[in-house]
């Protein structure tokens, strides 16, 4: 059984960076990585423009994503239980750096699609091993820094992606560059954080494919799975769907409105991970549902009346639900997982919301192709948003043994 490493004072300093520095550098990878997974949202109008593919493709490029985090999640989840946490997060970022490249030099979908492989295979091992480290270095600040840094990466991606697309020359290669500089930096840095896991042997079965959560976490991942499920669907359809939902609301085709959606449904998300970081888990995520349903219902009312600016107040008060709801989630769950569970434990909760995130925005993108209607197709998706928080709200009211150890 892989053995956390309780770090002394002494022996952190010696590392160069204190628990709470290394927590900030690891939270930077994250917010790093999740922004360049949003960065090319913005750019999509520009590849179907010259690329000339259809809304299925985007999907399924976006969905591509989704499914090599996923694979790596499932294969790559535990490694840093066996190999150290330092090790497989420096080899995310090399990894995150080569998807930068095949980026900046993509011309046409078939590199598109193969550079969010790579990109979706650096994230999932980054996203395990680094949510690891930053709990193995502080309990409490770990479980909030994994529940809001997500929001803050993919909103930071979308607006400085938007702003460069925009107003820069050369928008599929600058912004890309520009990662690989960051990434270059954050390696330097994650190289001076004290290491919290030994060396352990297993680490080629531990790539097997495993999905399974102790017994003493089942009950609380059975009420937060649900929730994190929906609110991440709901950043799939602003990530996939959401820049053309956008683009026709205020009748312009220009790439600086591309962004836009996910840009607030993040941001709002984010600071509500801070705002509610008190706030007891399960009190937390009944908020992320109910203003979940509300904020979407809104939507669908702005879609109905063609009105942009009710749009984005809709996705304002939904970015409080997918923020409250996935914090909810991590705080529930996470505490009650033992320091050697935690990486395979994290590992599930991401598998759950990046299925949330990839599946059901494929398959707007098939429904836009065979309908022809990309506004009947964004309602139907927020009825089934709206469906799945419910069907989540039932199993967060049914009675339930008190969950003492959330955070």
């Amino acid at each position: 059984m892989t053995q956390t490493v309780q770090l002394n004072a002494p022996a952190a300093e010696r590392s160069g960076f204190s628990r709470g520095a290394g927590i900030a550098v690891i939270a930077s990878v994250f917010v790093t990585f999740l922004a360049a997974s949003s960065a090319p949202t913005p750019l999509y109008a520009i590849y179907q423009a010259e690329w000339g593919f259809s809304a299925i493709t985007t999907t399924v490029v976006f969905g591509t994503y989704a499914v090599a985090v996923l694979l790596a999640l499932l294969t790559l989840g535990r490694l840093s239980d066996h190999l150290g946490r330092r090790p497989v997060v420096l080899a995310a970022i090399a990894v995150q750096a080569l998807a930068m490249v095949l980026f900046a030099t993509a011309g046409g979908v078939p590199a598109l699609l193969a550079a969010r492989i790579v990109q979706g295979i650096a994230t999932g091992a980054a996203v395990a091993a680094g949510g690891a480290w930053m709990l193995d270095l502080d309990r409490v600040k770990g479980t909030l820094a994994n529940a809001g840094v997500p929001g803050f990466g993919v909103a930071l991606g979308a607006l400085i992606a938007s702003v460069v697309v925009a107003t820069l020359p050369a928008p599929k290669h600058l912004v890309f560059v520009a990662l690989i500089v960051i990434l270059a930096g954050l390696a330097v840095a994650v190289r001076r954080i004290p290491e919290t896991a030994d060396r352990e042997p297993g680490a080629l079965a531990s790539m097997r494919p495993h999905v399974a959560l102790p017994r003493h976490v089942r009950r609380s991942a059975s009420v937060a799975l649900p929730v994190m499920f929906a609110v991440w669907a709901l950043a799939g359809f602003y990530g996939s769907l959401g820049p053309a939902v956008i683009g026709t609301l205020v009748g312009s085709t220009s790439v600086a409105f591309a962004g836009l959606g996910l840009f607030v449904l993040a941001t709002v998300g984010a600071t509500s991970v801070l705002l509610l970081r008190n706030g007891p888990a399960r009190g937390v995520m009944l908020l992320g549902i109910l203003t979940l349903v509300a904020g979407v219902a809104v939507v669908l009312v702005a879609l109905h009346l063609l009105s942009p600016v009710l749009f984005l107040v809709g996705t304002g008060v939904a970015g409080v639900g997918f923020g409250a709801g996935f914090q909810g989630g991590i705080r529930l769950v996470i505490p009650q997982a033992l320091p050697d569970e935690r990486a395979g434990v994290l590992s599930l909760m991401y598998v759950v919301s990046y299925l949330g995130l990839g599946v059901p925005a494929v398959l707007a993108g098939v429904l836009v192709v065979h309908s022809g209607n990309l506004l009947t197709t964004a309602r139907d998706y927020g009825f089934f948003v709206i469906g799945l928080a419910l069907v989540a709200l039932v199993g967060l009211l049914l009675p339930r043994r008190t969950l003492d150890r959330s955070v």
